[in-house]
């Protein structure tokens, strides 16, 4: 084995396994890292270097670590929510290696530049893995969006709807147009939750425990309706676009339509909508209530298919806890949101395989394309020489039974407990440094990501 043939000195470590999954493909190999970067992807009898540590993983599978951009952290401000430490730990339980936060949920909301400073300090020495911030766009703050891209952050999030929250106000389609046209002026992206509020409001609005009646008040068109508004104001000011948490398969025609046209948008689904289906969801059972809403068994099938052909971009988990006491059995006025970071990787892994999906398409789905969709696929999401060394191992074939008690979430309340899942992270590197092993935590060492480096 040669030193890689990069400037970085001798290599330190070598990871092997028969089954690394590269951007060639899967194929048996031994990973070279030198200060932190991948040098070299050789063969799996490559020899060692004197000096370098070996871990060789046998059959389980060496992957990417993967990168989560829809990530509700909390902190500071509703702390008792979630937070940094909570939520880097359990993104590295599950083979996460780097996440975005979004701005809102926090307090105060990343929607200035020095809120975004606060956010830092606050993050800085709590990260288990890498972490990057998205900024804001509210009616009032067009002109902190600049000095925030300036700042680093990765993109700016608006609701088309309320937020839920009063420190974030959605945007109206005015609103929206003057923030598109200051985001397209100096090249940035704006990511939305796209549902009409029209729609919601002439909808059926019943408090309760039955799902059915919390389904019927998110309806599909509510968000076809806002995707195709942002879609137009996209194609209008040339501006870039994504939308969050699509699942009305509905828009999907909207969305490769617009992409075939020349459109500059990306979507994204969640695990719970590739997993978890409305004619599941137990009465009363607000830990599967997210907005927009867990939709039938025949909306899925259609998501995946989209995400087969490119529609779909990628699956990230808009991770967004609460406390305990904020999840009533009223869908009406339960907190919505679905903690998902620990769990990610194999409730995606568990659907995809009995799809008939592979490793590679998942590697694909929730690593290397989110890292391009925020510009890091100079140094995150695939596993070639220069990119950081950061892996996550899996054993693909194992099974595991989830208990609410072994997730490192602040709040341990899932939509997934008692659920069997295929897949599990026998470990998570950053960098080269083991982060988390067998369920045994590294201090934290993660690093806080900017836009610009």
């Amino acid at each position: 084995m040669s030193d890689g043939g990069l400037d970085d000195g001798p290599v330190e470590l070598v990871l092997r396994s028969t089954r690394v999954i590269t951007p060639e493909g899967t194929r048996a190999a031994s990973v070279a890292v030198t200060a932190g970067k991948i040098t070299a992807v050789l063969a799996h009898d490559a020899e060692v270097p004197a000096g370098a540590r070996l871990e060789d993983f046998g059959d389980d599978v060496l992957l990417p670590g993967l990168v989560d951009t829809h990530v509700h952290v909390n902190d500071p401000g509703r702390t008792e929510w979630e937070g940094f430490w909570t939520a880097t730990r359990a993104a590295a339980a599950g083979g996460i290696t780097t996440l975005v936060d979004m701005p809102l949920n926090s307090l105060p909301p990343t929607t200035r530049a020095d809120h975004l400073r606060t956010k830092r300090d606050v993050a800085r020495a709590k990260a288990h893995i890498d972490v990057g911030f998205w900024g804001g766009a509210l009616p009032d703050n067009v002109k902190d969006l600049r000095p925030l891209h300036d700042a680093g952050v990765f993109g700016f999030k608006a609701f088309l709807s309320p937020s839920g929250v009063d420190e974030f106000p959605e945007l109206d389609q005015g609103q929206l147009a003057r923030s598109l046209a200051e985001i397209a002026g100096f090249g940035g992206l704006l990511i939305a939750h796209a549902e009409d509020p029209h729609h919601l409001a002439a909808a059926p609005q019943k408090s309760g425990r039955k799902y059915t009646d919390f389904l019927a008040s998110r309806p599909r068109d509510a968000e076809n309706t806002a995707i195709a508004n942002l879609i137009a104001q996209a194609g209008r000011v040339d501006a870039r676009v994504h939308v969050l948490h699509l699942s009305s398969s509905d828009a999907l025609p909207l969305i490769a339509a617009a992409k075939r046209e020349g459109v500059r948008v990306t979507a994204e689904t969640c695990p719970h909508y590739l997993t978890l289906t409305a004619e599941e969801v137990p009465d009363g059972a607000s830990e599967f209530k997210c907005c927009p809403p867990i939709r039938e068994a025949a909306n899925q099938d259609l998501l995946w298919q989209a995400l087969a052909d490119g529609t779909i971009d990628c699956v990230v988990t808009d991770h967004s806890p609460s406390t305990a006491d904020l999840k009533t059995d009223d869908f009406a006025t339960a907190w919505g949101g679905i903690s998902g970071l620990q769990l990610s990787l194999s409730a995606v892994w568990t659907e995809a395989r009995r799809r008939g999906h592979g490793l590679e398409d998942v590697v694909r789905w929730m690593s290397s394309r989110p890292a391009r969709l925020v510009g890091l696929d100079d140094r995150k999401g695939a596993i070639e020489a220069g990119r950081d060394a950061d892996f996550a191992v899996l054993a693909p074939d194992e099974t595991f039974t989830v208990d609410p008690a072994a997730l490192q979430h602040r709040n341990r309340i899932t939509a997934y407990a008692g659920r069997t899942l295929r897949g599990v992270v026998r470990s998570t590197w950053l960098r080269g440094e083991c982060v988390v092993r067998e369920g045994e935590f590294a201090e934290p060492g993660g690093r806080l990501l900017s836009r610009q480096g």
